[in-house]
């Protein structure tokens, strides 16, 4: 589905440059959910614009394989969901407008948008909530709004940058299982950068592992667990563990800190 071969992003600093991303290569697989970890100031939100085509790259490639296209520019096959929903969201809009936003120029036709829009929040469980105002709703319920309005895209792909990390720990496992549910049903592919360790495991068929900065991929780490994954179950197995120290080794050894 993407193939990342020797990206590459440095910032203009202090007359120089600042090297951000060495060099970073990885795949992505049709229908996968790949999962990055990396330290603070990694440039892993640096890399997922550059996947996204938010960003320009300073050296390397992206490339959508499927179509052969390279991502120089926001595609039509992505939708991206961001950590803060506070800002992603426009507070002075009710919850269907919100979701509603990236079909103004793709569903001409008012009624067919109306549908998509109600589709997805049914996905997101938040049936019945079109009418109301994002600033009415938890923070959880927030971000479902932002998912639903990725979703309500119809994209082959999803570009997730710590979406879970502004609440709390219930609802962030709520929030993982409804994000492994969609996955399911809407057949996406899916790379999700988070620094939780076991939210990387719980979630992905890889881990990407990255360094710091100047940034490059440590490792990658199957994750060969057996789906669907259950909060309680699927964390009590021993392979859990293996995997969840695997990486964290993998982490450690480059100097790096993450949440464990």
């Amino acid at each position: 589905m993407l193939s990342v071969e020797h990206l590459k992003k440095s910032y203009p600093h202090s007359g120089g440059s600042l090297e951000v991303l060495r060099d970073i290569s990885f795949t992505v697989e049709a229908g996968e959910f790949v999962t990055i970890v990396g330290p603070s100031g990694a440039g892993k939100t640096t890399l997922l614009r550059c996947l996204a085509g938010l960003l320009p790259r300073s050296g390397g490639s992206v490339t959508l394989t499927t179509s052969g296209r390279v991502v120089d520019s926001p595609p039509p096959e992505i939708a991206c969901v961001f950590q803060d929903y506070s800002r992603s969201l426009m507070p002075w809009s009710k919850v269907g407008r919100n979701v509603e936003i990236p079909l103004k120029n793709k569903i001409r036709e008012r009624g067919k948008r109306h549908e998509q829009v109600e589709r997805a929040l049914r996905e997101v469980d938040l049936d019945g909530f079109a009418d109301s105002y994002p600033w009415q709703l938890s923070g959880g319920m927030q971000q479902r709004v932002a998912i639903a309005r990725a979703l309500a895209y119809r994209p082959e792909f999803l570009i997730m940058d710590e979406p879970f990390a502004s609440v709390d720990a219930q609802t962030r496992a709520d929030l993982e299982d409804l994000i492994l549910r969609v996955r399911h049903d809407a057949g996406l592919t899916i790379v999700l950068v988070t620094h939780d360790i076991d939210e990387a495991v719980y979630l992905g068929d890889r881990v990407v592992v990255m360094s710091g900065r100047p940034t490059t991929v440590v490792d990658t780490v199957t994750v060969d667990l057996p789906r669907p994954r259950s909060q309680i179950a699927t964390k009590a197995l021993p392979r859990f563990a293996e995997l969840r120290t695997e990486v964290l080794k993998l982490i450690t050894r480059d100097g790096a800190e993450v949440t464990a």
